[in-house]
C-alpha cells in the first residue's frame, strides 16, 4: 500500500476545519493571524507512519492510501463520458397515418420488423414502461444490450416518444406526417450513447445504425400494410 498527496487552497473550504480518521488521513493547516504574525494553528490526526512536515498556511494536504497492485487496478474500468449521438431516418409508407401510428404503438410487435430488437416486454403493473433486449452480430462480435424504457405522453397520429430509465442510455421519437388520405411519412429519430464495448468503432456506428433503422422502416412499411383493414366496395 502506498500513498499520494494532494494539495489545494484552504480558502475554498469555509467554516471550521475537521480532522478525519481512518484510511484516508488528513492534516489541515489553517492560518489564524497570518497577516500579522505569519503564525498558524495545526490540527493533527493520527498518521500511519510519521507526521507530515508543515506546509504554507494556504494549503490543505491530503494523504490518501491507494493500492498499486495490477490486479486491483485492472478492475477499475472507468466508463468514458460521451455525448448522445442522433440518428434519423424517414420513409413514406402506403397506409393512412392512423394505421401507421397504431402499428408503431404496439411495442411488443416491434421485433417483427426491427431486425436488431430481440424482445420487447410491456410491464403489466406499469404499461407505460417496457423492457427491451437488443441482439445482433456486427463488427465481428455478438452484441447484446438491454434497457428499461418509459413511453412519454404520445400525440395521437402524430408522435410517439420514449427515453430509457436504466440500462443502455437512449431516447427517441417517431413522427407521423399525413400524405393525403392513404399514405404518410414516418420519421424515426434515435438518440444513443455509444456503449463502451463499441467505442473502438464509434465512427462507423452511426452510418451502420442508420442503415439498420432504414431497413427496419422498410419492413415496417410491409408490416403496416398487412395490418391495414381491407377496404370493402
Amino acid at each position: 500500500m502506498s500513498t499520494i498527496a494532494i494539495s489545494t487552497p484552504s480558502s475554498s473550504i469555509p467554516g471550521p476545519r475537521i480532522c478525519l480518521s481512518g484510511d484516508a488521513q488528513l492534516m489541515i493547516f489553517r492560518a489564524t493571524s497570518y497577516s500579522n504574525s505569519k503564525s498558524y494553528s495545526k490540527l493533527n490526526c493520527k498518521l500511519s507512519r510519521k507526521c507530515l512536515r508543515s506546509k504554507p498556511p494556504n494549503q490543505l494536504l491530503f494523504k490518501i492510501p491507494i493500492n498499486t497492485s495490477s490486479k486491483s487496478s485492472s478492475k477499475r474500468l472507468f466508463r468514458p463520458v460521451m455525448e448522445l449521438q442522433d440518428c434519423t431516418v424517414k420513409m413514406e409508407v402506403d397506409v393512412p397515418v392512423s394505421v401507421a401510428y397504431d402499428c408503431y404503438l404496439d411495442r411488443e410487435a416491434i421485433p417483427k420488423w426491427m431486425p436488431f430488437i430481440s424482445t420487447v416486454k410491456v410491464l403489466e403493473d406499469k404499461p407505460d414502461q417496457s423492457r427491451w433486449t437488443l441482439k445482433y452480430k456486427a463488427f465481428g462480435r455478438d452484441i447484446e444490450f438491454s434497457w428499461l424504457a418509459r413511453n412519454l405522453q404520445p400525440i395521437p397520429n402524430q408522435k410517439i416518444h420514449w427515453r430509457s430509465l436504466e440500462g443502455l442510455p437512449n431516447s427517441g421519437a417517431v413522427r407521423f406526417y399525413p400524405r393525403g388520405t392513404s399514405s404518410c411519412l414516418v420519421e424515426l429519430t434515435v438518440s444513443y450513447e455509444v456503449p463502451q464495448l463499441l467505442a473502438p468503432v464509434a465512427s462507423a456506428l452511426q452510418p451502420f445504425l442508420q442503415s439498420l433503422l432504414l431497413r427496419g422502416l422498410e419492413r415496417f412499411s410491409k408490416y403496416a400494410k398487412s395490418c391495414q383493414p381491407e377496404s370493402t366496395n
